[in-house]
């Protein structure tokens, strides 16, 4: 079986299989392109080179597809298209607006790194209102499923200048009722941010499975920890490393789909006060069951 730590690692770096990488000098300092293009900033998206052919093939398509889903959004917290071109080295690529620096998963990576502990709870309530105003776009005025709510696909400029949610290479059409009805699309997502609803066969997709990866993206932002990932690991002051040989599989898969515990003795007085992030974090109704589950419209009127 795979590594279920480098499964998640390649979704940060790779996700589905492309790559994503900022505008860099070429030679002598010159920048290098795609055709057509001019030298402001932007972000790219390609196949990986590593990928088999017949992966390349899956996510070529996939490519294509977010390249035109992608076109016919325009939201200030989605990530803008700017073109669907060929490459210098004759391959085809998506160029993005440049959204910011890093993504979240970067920064809460960084964060850990630092032992900073949990982001302050005005930054987090920031992202909610700013992930949820563009999930209501998307699902409201768009009708379509994200599909991939996670920290990687969060795209953040400067001291949380801008959030932008990227990556809609996996997004589904919604009905009139907010619902995945269409039998020929399946949910694809990540395994650790998944509902319950999309880890069963006959689980019925509504927008609500968005807003359960939503709430789990806030719960990283307090924990700084990848959903399920530290089942059975035992860390210490001195060594927070994940190690997989004390990984517990079996725990793992029992608990996904739901929200990790919170501990609340590591989260100060801000975050239970009347706030935004109070009613959007993930210890109240956003990882709950899907009929509890706030929709974006009523998380964003915030």
């Amino acid at each position: 079986m795979r590594s279920l730590l480098s499964a998640v690692a390649l979704s940060t770096v790779c996700s589905h299989g492309s790559q994503q990488i900022s505008e860099q000098p070429g030679p002598e300092g010159e920048t290098r392109s795609p055709r057509g293009l001019s030298r402001s900033p932007w972000a790219v998206k390609k196949i990986n080179s590593k990928c088999s052919k017949n992966q390349q093939n899956i996510y070529q398509s996939r490519l294509n597809e977010e390249a035109k889903i992608l076109k016919s959004l325009k939201h200030p917290n989605i990530v803008g298209y700017r073109a669907f071109t060929e490459a210098n080295d004759g391959s085809m690529c998506l160029v993005m607006e440049f959204g910011g620096e890093k993504s979240l998963n970067d920064l809460i990576e960084e964060r850990n790194a630092a032992r900073l502990g949990p982001f302050p709870a005005a930054t987090i309530s920031k992202v909610a209102l700013s992930m949820a105003r563009g999930l209501k776009y998307l699902h409201n005025d768009k009708k379509l499923l994200h599909g991939d709510i996670k920290s990687p696909n969060v795209v953040v400029k400067g001291d949380f200048e801008a959030i932008k949610i990227c990556d809609v290479g996996v997004s589904l059409p919604l009905d009139e009722n907010l619902t995945v009805s269409d039998p020929t699309v399946h949910y694809i997502g990540t395994e650790p941010w998944k509902p319950k609803e999309a880890l069963s066969d006959d689980g019925v997709i509504t927008d609500k499975a968005d807003i359960f990866s939503f709430g789990l993206t806030l719960w990283e932002m307090m924990t700084l920890s990848v959903p399920h990932l530290n089942l059975g690991s035992s860390t210490d002051d001195e060594d927070e490393s994940f190690d997989e040989d004390d990984f517990d599989e079996e725990a793992y898969y029992a608990a996904l789909g739901t929200r990790p515990a919170l501990n609340m003795d590591e989260l100060d007085s801000s975050y239970q006060q009347s706030t935004p992030t109070s009613h959007l974090n993930p210890s109240s109704h956003c990882t709950g069951h899907l009929r509890t589950r706030p929709s974006a419209w009523g998380a964003g009127s915030g």
